[in-house]
């Protein structure tokens, strides 16, 4: 089987982000002395990005993209985009969690601290492998390397959050509203998630429809959705003449974590953020079938 060895900016960059993962959780497992639960989250973050990047320099090195069983126009970029994410959430929650307290204890506190300067470090590698990868004006690729196939992979991992802050404690079930606000973060979720899967599989020929046509049609409605829970949720949690609080509880202070009305807020934000992501991708949709037609 013969080896494909081209050097490339694309090929060093992978190459940082592998190198720069590695010395992340390494130092972090041997030095670090972290607890479980939200240390093995963030070693998990770091070994699912290396390894899905080794798998993606093992296929172009070896020249196995047409019998992957993915569609290789888009698999690469898709994965680089969710690292990024990963890499990013572990760069925020690592520090947050195992850097402060940890000052008195010089070797540990040095330890996590190098985890987290690594970790960031992956983040900006795996950034850079996006800008390089995404479709230029005018050039053929996949969906997923276009702006709006990168907004939804933004706007699957924005529900994921959504879904961790939502749930624990459970925040929709006080009333209805937020039940259909639950609703609205699911359906979304799914059909998203659908779409990338498609995408990637290399199935979108399959539906009896146009492809195109259905994304613009979902952008809509995902629009329509995510702006009423975006007025919805802060007002029935929040607003005292529907039963919400709209300053944050004493006893927030003292717990250790974030509060359900911290989560309350944080869902909120959130919401906020994938209605902008929605909005701009229904704009970069609706340029992609007018290009298209």
């Amino acid at each position: 089987m013969p080896v494909v060895l081209k050097t490339s900016a694309l090929l060093w960059t992978r190459l940082a982000a592998l190198a720069f993962l590695c010395v992340a959780f390494s130092i972090a497992i041997h030095g670090g002395k972290l607890p479980h639960g939200t240390g093995d989250f963030c070693i998990f973050c770091w070994g699912l990005s290396f390894s899905g990047t080794l798998l993606v320099i093992l296929v172009e090195l070896f020249g196995l993209q047409t019998r992957a069983p993915v569609s290789w126009k888009n698999f690469p970029i898709t994965f680089a985009c969710y690292a990024t994410l990963l890499c990013l959430l572990a760069s925020i929650i690592f520090p947050l969690y195992f850097l402060k307290g940890s000052i008195g204890q010089s070797d540990v506190h040095d330890f996590r601290l190098l985890s987290t300067i690594f970790s960031c470090l992956a983040t900006v590698a795996y950034l850079g492998e996006v800008i390089l990868t995404k479709a230029r004006p005018g050039e053929v690729s996949g969906y997923m390397a276009t702006t709006p196939g990168l907004l939804k992979a933004l706007e699957t991992f924005v529900a994921c959050i959504i879904f961790v802050f939502i749930s624990e404690p459970v925040l929709y079930d006080h009333h209805y509203t937020g039940k259909y606000c639950m609703s609205v973060y699911c359906i979304c979720f799914i059909v998203s998630a659908v779409i990338i899967l498609l995408c990637i599989s290399g199935r979108t020929g399959c539906l009896p429809f146009p492809f195109t046509r259905f994304l613009y049609t979902y952008a809509m409605l995902a629009v329509v959705l995510y702006l009423s829970v975006t007025v919805i949720w802060p007002v029935f949690h929040f607003d005292p003449r529907h039963g919400g609080q709209k300053q944050r509880p004493h006893n927030c202070t003292s717990t250790m974590g974030l509060c359900s009305w911290d989560k309350a807020m944080a869902v909120a934000v959130l919401t906020g953020v994938n209605f902008i992501l929605y909005l701009a991708d229904l704009i970069y949709t609706n340029r992609l079938m007018f290009v298209s037609t």
